[in-house]
């Protein structure tokens, strides 16, 4: 069971870890050991998660996010299979925490009339310092 907040806990069925061979260097650990981890996390199945929630999780997910519904994210950073493994597990914590944070609603404003009248007159101020700067005719 993975715990994200003090309401929120992510049940065993929904985690799915598969342990693979890292790339890149590291000579013969890389070779014979699978130290890389790949965690899916059944996202559109979890009873734990809210329709909007997983709305907004989908969208920071990004090309994370399966067609099934599901996350699946990769960590290959240290050559411990368990720290690998935790580093994975808090990376999706964080990602759900963000998304069950609901954006505030923008609520559209005027301009006041003062900032309005300043800004046309300061166009204005600038047209007149443009056009004085021409060539001088033979007059």
């Amino acid at each position: 069971m993975l715990r994200i907040t003090d309401t929120i806990a992510l049940q065993d069925w929904e985690l799915s870890e598969h342990f693979v061979r890292a790339s890149g260097p590291g000579g013969q650990n890389v070779n014979k050991v699978s130290t890389a981890v790949e965690l899916r996390f059944e996202a559109d199945r979890s009873p734990a998660l809210t329709g909007p929630v997983k709305n907004r999780l989908r969208r920071l997910a990004g090309r994370r996010w399966t067609k099934e519904g599901a996350i699946v994210m990769y960590c290959d950073e240290t050559r411990s299979q368990q720290r690998n493994r935790d580093l994975i597990r808090e990376r999706l914590a964080d990602l759900i925490r963000k998304a069950l944070v609901a954006p505030k609603r923008r609520i559209a404003t005027k301009p006041t009339r003062g900032s309005v009248q300043r800004r046309i007159t300061a166009k204005k101020q600038r047209s007149v310092l443009k056009t004085t700067r021409g060539k001088i005719g033979d007059d």
